[in-house]
């Protein structure tokens, strides 16, 4: 069963062969404070949308941030629609991501969780996030490419990741970047390398429109209902 496939991917995934610099922190919300709730959760979610052996398109974002999959282990998904549009309980961490409300606009106007995880496998290109002190002390959020120490030492470990992936039963005619920019320049420039997918669709990554482009966002939901029709 996809689920279970899957499932063995997602819950092995270590970046400590990696050797990062110490500078970088690594958001693993698998073994952080709220390891046991976020467990539960991608296994109550696999389970839920994954039980069958049908090919999906893989849509592809970053890393996690902390208040989407960082706290629910699930891309994209706040603790808020985890609940309202997964129906997957959440205690503890309460959490309201703009890239998270964007997404399940998308989701229902593909005809909700169930349709569209029917069609659609989203993970990151890197399934673990990273951190590192703000100007103030604090840790904020980083995306892989934007250090380019960082980016060299994960390369390899992405490459098996989006391989193992695949080798679940995802289709490889078609794929999805969320993420226009760097993301995609990196994602297209390991696919050329690779051959992993036939074709690769661009698509503006939920902060970006939730920010820069909201009164457009009719515009954008429907660029990613019209990559849907693709997996369909």
């Amino acid at each position: 069963m996809l689920a279970d496939r899957l499932l063995q991917e997602v819950f092995s995934f270590d970046l400590s062969k990696a050797k990062l610099p110490k500078r970088i922190g690594v958001l693993d919300p698998f073994n952080g404070e709220n390891a046991q709730q976020v467990r539960r959760n991608v296994e109550l979610f696999h389970r839920q949308f994954y039980a069958d052996n049908r090919p999906r398109m893989l849509m592809l974002g970053i890393n996690p941030g902390r208040f989407g999959a960082g706290s629910t282990g699930i891309c994209f998904t706040d603790t808020k629609r985890c609940v309202a549009d997964l129906g997957i309980p959440v205690e503890g961490a309460h959490t309201h991501e703009p890239s998270s409300d964007f997404f399940y606009r998308m989701v229902r106007a593909a005809g909700g969780a169930e349709a569209f995880y029917s069609r659609v496998y989203v993970q990151s290109l890197c399934p673990l996030g990273f951190t590192q002190k703000g100007k103030n002390g604090t840790w904020v959020n980083l995306n892989y490419y934007d250090d380019a120490v960082l980016q060299k030492k994960i390369t390899p470990l992405i490459t098996n990741w989006v391989r193992a992936l695949i080798a679940t039963g995802m289709r490889t005619d078609v794929a999805a970047c969320i993420g226009t920019g760097k993301n995609f320049t990196f994602f297209k420039k390991l696919n050329d390398k690779h051959g992993f997918f036939d074709r690769i669709i661009p698509l503006a990554h939920p902060r970006f429109v939730m920010q820069y482009k909201y009164k457009q966002l009719d515009t954008y939901v429907d660029s990613y209902l019209s990559a849907v029709l693709e997996a369909a």
